[in-house]
């Protein structure tokens, strides 16, 4: 029995010390190279931190030389005091600068946003457009400061990411590692825009990455926090916004009330992204009836939002003065449906009209209607079993925004740190839970995603649906006089019979072609116009599309769980 025990006790620590020995030479061999990584996340972490914090206080700089108000953050009670022809000229003349600036440096005068930046990580190694970014950036701090109903988070995001496209083209960065530094530029972007470190390591995981892979953890944490010390140096260590005290939850007995709420929000958060869509849909088809120039469509845009601004002020800017109005409980009832509404409408029509901004603040407003609205009905009707109805604020708040983002993770994080309330963390967590579980089964799980999708690129469903469009045909074929290239003559036939392959297309395309043939290859054609004739380059076999599309996905799969 002793020397069983010995036997043990020799082989245990002979097992410890080869462990200790594999350690110290990871550490020696590896250990630099994650040290270097760590310091380029840093260095990214404040880049983005400092982005954010100059796109915050230029918007301001903005919105206090457009409106003459010194404190922007009662922007829409200064609004109420100015003539009605300035209210409506200055949206106007934004929406026009917008319009000149997307004009001359987008390709199709859209402003990038968070949907372009889960796109670059997914498809394009983690890397966003350059200067239909910068300028993008710009168009969105004017739409901002010149009265759109929108966001600053969105335009953040896509700034922080140009920071990590540039050093990951710097070092030459595979996908997996210009994925990892997006991820650390969007933390630190998140966390200096909401004082919100956690939430803002979160949402680079849940939104952008897609996934909560360990490798990626650390380096996003360092960005995450070097984000929030840039915020707390230029604005303190103070919340985004101050609830009137300690909220008291009739625990068990209300929590019901709060999976309702959690129901109501996912269809406003739906509501609120299908009013977006479909207002574009009809602002494109008027645009292309009437043959609008696109430069001119922002500026039409300024105008309608200046008009409905004139007789509701509170739209105007990102309106965080109403969202903090809504969380203290100083709006009634008809108040709070009226701004709920109106909100949706300019949310569509700034987003419609291809200004520039995001969703995320629109939302958290909307939210913190919804919810309000909600609980000064539900404490009237029971008002022996309730709590505070700001309560149901500060949970619709989170509700709506973590549907129309697809992140309940960071969302329910973000309200947390945004107003300093652990307390109310169940309220919180039942209400988001029930949003995003019904809203994003009336999209395409969320408002970014659905923006993707409305393009052709489709994310939604996961890697084994947008992997496809990764590889285009020219690429995976045998050119002709290759050795396992079919006869050019047996080629033709198949083109005759209709079974071939565009040369710019992908597999998303091809693989279709392959399962109603059931063909073995595919003759891949250049198409160049109606006047000249096809040119056959060669064949894509069925097999090196499966390898190719096989191995992106065992690729895919090891960076999710390392």
């Amino acid at each position: 029995m002793t020397q069983k025990r010995g036997s043990f006790l020799s082989e245990s620590l002979a097992k410890g010390w080869q462990d200790l020995c594999r350690g110290v030479e990871v550490l020696r061999d590896r250990g630099p190279s994650h040290f270097q990584f760590w310091l380029i996340a840093l260095g990214i972490g404040i880049g983005a931190g400092f982005a954010a914090l100059l796109f915050r206080t230029g918007i301001e700089a903005l919105q206090s030389w457009a409106y003459g108000t010194e404190n922007v953050n009662r922007l829409h009670s200064f609004v109420e005091t100015l003539p009605w022809y300035w209210v409506l000229a200055i949206p106007a003349l934004g929406g026009l600068a917008v319009g000149l600036i997307l004009h001359h440096f987008t390709d199709d005068g859209r402003v990038r946003s968070v949907a372009e930046v889960i796109e670059g990580s997914a498809l394009y190694q983690g890397r966003v457009e350059g200067k239909a970014g910068l300028a993008s950036a710009v168009a969105s701090m004017i739409t901002l400061g010149t009265g759109g109903s929108t966001g600053r988070e969105g335009p953040v995001v896509h700034m922080a990411a140009l920071v990590s496209t540039w050093v990951s083209d710097r070092i030459h960065a595979n996908g997996v590692t210009g994925r990892d530094l997006l991820g650390c530029a969007v933390a630190a972007a998140v966390s200096a825009s909401f004082n919100a470190p956690i939430a803002g390591a979160l949402f680079a995981l849940e939104v952008v990455l897609r996934h909560f892979a360990l490798h990626a953890f650390a380096p996003i944490v360092i960005a995450s926090v070097a984000g929030t010390v840039i915020n707390r140096l230029a604005f303190g260590d103070v919340t985004e916004f101050t609830l009137p005290g300690t909220s008291a939850l009739e625990f068990y007995v209300e929590l019901p009330a709060y999976l309702i709420l959690g129901l109501v929000c996912g269809v406003v958060a739906a509501a609120l992204m299908r009013s977006v869509f479909f207002a574009d849909d009809v602002a494109s088809h008027m645009q292309a009836r009437v043959g609008l120039p696109r430069w001119l469509r922002p500026a039409i845009t300024g105008l309608m939002l200046g008009g409905l601004a004139i007789w509701f002020p509170h739209i105007v800017g990102v309106g965080y003065e109403t969202t903090s109005a809504a969380l203290t409980g100083q709006l009634v009832l008809h108040e709070a449906v009226v701004f709920a509404v109106l909100k949706v409408v300019a949310v569509a029509i700034t987003m419609a009209g291809r200004m520039g901004g995001g969703v995320f603040s629109p939302s958290l407003m909307l939210g913190a209607l919804t919810g309000l609205a909600f609980g000064l009905i539900a404490t009237s009707i029971f008002p022996e079993v309730s709590g505070s109805h700001t309560l149901y604020a500060l949970a619709g708040m989170g509700a709506v925004a973590a549907a129309v983002l697809g992140a309940p993770i960071s969302t329910t994080l973000i309200v947390f740190e945004m107003t300093g309330d652990w307390q109310t963390g169940l309220a919180v967590m039942v209400a988001v839970s029930m949003s995003t579980a019904l809203g994003s089964r009336l999209v395409d799980r969320s408002f970014f995603l659905t923006v993707l999708e409305r393009r052709g690129v489709h994310l939604a469903a996961g890697p084994q649906a947008y992997l496809l469009a990764m590889f285009r045909a020219a690429g995976l074929m045998k050119p002709l006089g290759d050795r396992e290239c079919p006869e050019e003559a047996e080629l033709w036939e198949m083109v005759q019979d209709g079974v071939y392959v565009d040369a710019n297309a992908t597999l998303e395309t091809a693989m279709p072609v392959f399962e109603r043939s059931g063909a073995a290859y595919l003759p891949v054609l250049s198409i160049a116009g109606e006047d000249q004739p096809p040119e056959l380059w060669g064949a894509l076999w069925h097999v090196d599309a499966l390898k190719a599309y096989n191995k992106a996905l065992a690729a895919t799969a090891a960076e999710e769980h390392s």
